[in-house]
């Protein structure tokens, strides 16, 4: 009795050539619609479904092979006398190999013209359906839903004339963790169609982009997955264009880098070590962003990840060669710069569309047996109901100190204090257990560039303390959300030494 292949793909890729050597091999091929059409032209021989369920497909293709011809083919138990019986009865014909991949759902709601209707007409039905049947069958049945795996099928199929229960059940797996993923995909399209804020499930999936050396430390195992539809401008989406591979706290270094630098319309250039930012500069240019971000802190730059918003020029790029850095990210790098970077061989180049505004995304955060979910913080100044709350009011070259401050404190680890002149960061006090604690790292780090510098606070000041010591050290204006029931401490403090305040109403906490 010859051996039956069920082949229905939407990905073509090799199906032909694959096909072919399946028939080389004794199967007879059932296939539907358009596979069935491109194996026919290539001369490849095949039978239509339609001779299978004695049933022609219907309703505009929506129904061809949910049949219990074709099921119970998939799901017939070889070494079971009553299901032998049964086929036999029916004149069902057991399916041996199923080779399925589904409708192209991703691709179609990634095109910027979907509509609704298009998305759902690309919900698979049937595929899915075989591809579950023959996975819980796959002791007797071999499914393949990537074009990947056809070489391994064909090489066993080849050596041993069948292939192994071990690699039917690891594609058995494959193909639950396929159909998981695209109904995941569909879960969250339909979710965000009709607003759901709160599902009482949350399925997400994401797609394997390299397998990682090691994680934060040498002995913690690590992979990097993308969402299967990642904003261009992330740090999921950068081309490499040079260098070693990624590691896990590249990864994660690259990315705060990169979040902090969107905030930016005018040329910057964010320094960032251990996920905290250690210099900050802006300019005319972006050599003079680098040369402002760079001397915010000479020290901690070193070894640390390097994002602009412009194009890496060459003399930028002769400046940036000049120390021990990570990686550099950048929407470009000009032909020039591209060769003397190039010449540090392990120095990563990462391109990214760093001007394009990401979609604001769901952020994930997994704790020991569970997972936290809140919106992405896009809130920014122009966004803030904002309120001058002493006698003085900033000048215009604080204002813009303070803008600058306010947009870097909210990528600062909490309790964060972030001191700034109009142009760049002068002193950063990050992840600290107290606010007057953040505040003493960033005053001594400015030394004495702190006259005249202006201060941002991720959150309020539960006393006067913090606002005291800025007084103290030079400070003459400050930034923070307010809130506290102690803010006229804070607000009484500021009028003491001079200092303008504004309150912004919004805290930016980031653990």
């Amino acid at each position: 009795m010859s051996k039956r292949a069920l082949v229905s793909v939407s990905n073509k890729e090799g199906i032909v050539e694959f096909v072919q050597k399946l028939n080389e091999q004794g199967f007879e091929v059932v296939s539907t619609g358009g596979t069935k059409k491109t194996l026919q032209d290539a001369g490849v021989p095949v039978i239509g479904i339609s001779e299978v369920t004695n049933f022609p497909e219907i309703l505009d293709g929506r129904v061809k092979t949910l049949h219990p011809n074709i099921h119970s083919g998939l799901l017939a138990m070889r070494e079971r006398e009553e299901h032998q019986k049964q086929l036999q009865e029916h004149n069902i014909t057991p399916i041996d190999l199923v080779v399925v991949n589904l409708y192209p759902f991703k691709e179609t709601i990634a095109k910027p013209n979907c509509t609704f209707a298009d998305a759902i007409e690309n919900i698979d039905i049937g595929g899915p359906s075989m591809l579950r049947a023959a996975a819980k069958n796959h002791q007797h049945v071999t499914v393949v839903v990537d074009p990947a795996d056809y070489d391994t099928v064909l090489s066993e199929l080849n050596t041993n004339k069948v292939v192994s229960i071990e690699t039917k059940r690891r594609l058995a797996a494959k193909v639950f963790r396929h159909t998981a993923a695209y109904d995941a995909l569909i879960a969250e399209y339909l979710t965000k169609e009709v607003e759901e804020t709160e599902p009482e499930t949350f399925t997400v999936t994401y797609e394997r982009k390299q397998g990682l050396r090691y994680g934060e430390n040498p002995h913690q195992q690590a992979t990097f997955y993308k969402k299967p539809l990642a904003d261009d401008a992330s740090i999921a989406s950068a081309k490499q264009l040079h260098g070693k591979e990624l590691s896990y706290n590249n990864i994660h270094d690259a990315d705060a880098a990169l979040a902090i630098v969107k905030e930016f319309t005018e040329p910057a250039v964010v320094a960032v070590k251990h996920m905290n930012p250690c210099g900050v500069g802006t300019g005319g240019t972006v050599e003079e962003a680098y040369d402002r971000a760079y001397e915010a802190d000479p020290v901690s730059i070193f070894g640390g990840i390097v994002a602009a918003n412009r194009e890496i020029d060459e003399a930028t790029a002769i400046k940036m060669k000049e120390i021990f850095l990570e990686i550099i990210i950048a929407p470009s790098f000009t032909n020039e710069a591209i060769e003397i970077l190039t010449a540090k061989k392990n120095l990563r180049l990462l391109t990214v569309d760093v001007k394009k505004q990401a979609n604001p995304e769901a952020m994930l955060t997994s704790i020991h047996g569970g997972l936290l979910v809140q919106d992405e913080d896009t809130y920014g100044f122009e966004d803030a109901t904002i309120e001058v709350v002493t006698e003085r009011q900033p000048t215009e070259e604080e204002w813009e100190a303070l803008k600058l401050a306010w947009k870097v404190v909210k990528h600062v680890k909490s309790n964060a204090i972030v001191l700034t002149n109009g142009q760049m960061t002068v002193g950063v006090g990050a992840g600290q257990m107290n606010r007057v604690g953040a505040a003493d790292i960033a005053i001594a780090q400015a030394s004495e560039r702190i006259k005249g510098a202006v201060m941002g606070s991720d959150a309020f000041f539960p006393m006067g303390d913090t606002v005291e010591l800025a007084g103290k050290a030079g400070v003459t204006a400050v930034i923070q959300p307010g809130g506290s029931i102690k803010d006229q401490e804070s607000i009484d403090m500021a009028n003491k030494y001079g200092i303008a305040m504004v309150m912004t109403g919004v805290r930016h906490f980031k653990h």
